[in-house]
C-alpha cells in the first residue's frame, strides 16, 4: 500500500500521467462538489483540467487514519494561483485501495472558492 504522503506528493507533482497510475482502471474520483470521474481516462482528463487552472499545489498532512483498506487524510493544501498568490485551505480526502494498492475510490472534501476568488 502506498503511504498517504507518497500519494499526495505525486498529486502535488501535477503530472497527470503519473497521478493516474495511482488509480485502478475502474476507479471513481469525486472532487469537491464536482461530478464523479469514473475510470482512468476520465480521471486523467479531469485532473488535467484542474491542474491547468492553478500554477501549483502542496499538501501538508495534519492527521491521517487508516483502517483496513480505507484512509482518511486531513490536510492543509496550499494552492499557487497563476497570478503567484498562494492560498491555503483545509481539505479532507478519503480513499480506498484494493489488495494491489491501487485506489478504487477517492473523495476530496474541499471548498476551492478561496483559490479562485479575485
Amino acid at each position: 500500500m502506498i503511504e498517504a504522503n507518497a500519494i499526495l506528493a505525486r498529486i502535488d507533482g501535477m503530472d497527470t500521467a503519473e497521478s493516474v497510475k495511482l488509480f485502478a482502471e475502474s476507479a471513481t474520483v469525486m472532487f469537491g462538489n464536482g461530478q464523479p470521474m469514473v475510470g482512468r481516462d476520465a480521471i486523467k482528463a479531469g485532473t488535467a483540467v484542474f491542474y491547468s487552472s492553478i500554477a501549483g499545489l502542496r499538501h501538508r498532512i495534519l492527521n491521517e487514519w487508516t483502517v483496513g483498506q480505507d484512509t482518511i487524510a486531513e490536510a492543509a493544501v496550499t494552492y499557487t494561483r497563476h497570478d503567484g498568490r498562494q492560498v491555503t485551505i483545509p481539505a479532507a480526502t478519503i480513499w480506498r485501495v484494493r489488495d494491489d494498492g491501487l485506489i478504487t475510490n477517492y473523495r476530496v472534501f474541499i471548498d476551492l472558492a478561496p483559490v479562485y476568488a479575485a
